[in-house]
């Protein structure tokens, strides 16, 4: 019998995993390097969908201390990738929501008492090893900077062109029509589509605030539609940060699963994601 793939992964959630990479990684606390390796794992704890980084703690400059503080769990936010994948914890729950079994530790080092930003499972094949919170940390793979957390490497973005005609919809008003689209097809997420913005209602819309950071597309800037109760935050754009998303660079995308979106002709149903009730924290 043959094995879709998706359902394996989805088994794994409930398990803790890691796997070797062969990159340089560094983490830096206020431009003091306090770990160079070449020897981390990328770690997912049960229900993670994104990986952090586990170094040996020989390769660890700084001091690894019982927590001065009581420790607390970080509130945790459950999500469904899509419709048949399992409860999963998004990237907003905090590091020190932890779901398997080991100590806490404060990190000290040149003066500097970052609370609870190690953990060291209690699993053998972690001996030796400690995790560390991403976000505690500045952190490069070789002599780039990573941002948001970890490139998964079981994780794929691919874009293509397309002269499809795209339409754009929200409470029957055209927000964007296209013939020369970029999809962004993304390992369990919904096809994106990336529209120049001559082909876009800018004139309807108005810029957020808002931002989100993307390990894999860099960082984007947020529009609203403010003729709609579900307009807010409604469109993205990624800056030029990493070379590997040149093509949607300076593109707009817009939510599928709060948007009308007409492929062709033909209208494209909805998906069930993290982002289809609340304003999105990320895309």
């Amino acid at each position: 019998m043959a094995t879709k793939l998706s359902e394996v992964i989805f088994g794994t959630f409930p398990q803790l995993r890691y796997q070797p990479t062969a990159k340089r990684v560094r983490a830096m606390v206020g431009g003091n390097t306090i770990v160079d390796t070449l020897y981390a794992l990328l770690v997912w704890e049960p229900k993670r969908i994104t990986p952090i980084y586990a170094v040996p703690e020989v390769d660890l400059q700084a001091e690894l201390s019982p927590p001065r503080q009581e420790p607390g769990q970080a509130p945790e936010y459950g999500v469904k990738i899509m419709l048949d994948a399992p409860p999963a914890l998004d990237p907003r729950t905090g590091f020190s929501r932890h779901t398997t079994p080991g100590e806490e530790f404060d990190v000290v080092t040149s003066g500097v008492r970052l609370p609870q930003a190690a953990f060291r499972p209690d699993d053998p094949d972690f001996a030796g090893y400690v995790v560390l919170d991403f976000k505690a940390f500045d952190w490069m793979e070789d002599d780039e900077e990573i941002i948001g957390h970890p490139r998964d490497p079981f994780h794929r973005v691919d874009i293509r062109a397309s002269s499809l005609t795209v339409d754009v919809r929200l409470d029957d008003v055209t927000l964007a029509t296209t013939n020369g689209a970029q999809l962004l097809y993304e390992t369990m997420l919904p096809v994106r589509y990336y529209i120049p913005p001559a082909d876009v209602r800018l004139d309807l819309m108005e810029p957020s605030t808002k931002k989100t950071v993307c390990p894999y597309k860099g960082t984007a800037s947020y529009w609203t539609y403010p003729h709609s109760e579900s307009g807010r935050n409604i469109a993205w754009m990624y800056d030029q940060r990493f070379r590997d998303a040149a093509q949607i660079q300076g593109l707009l995308s817009f939510f599928n699963e709060r948007v009308d979106i007409t492929v062709d002709g033909v209208r494209q149903e909805r998906p069930v994601t993290p982002w289809s009730a609340t304003p999105p924290d990320s895309p």
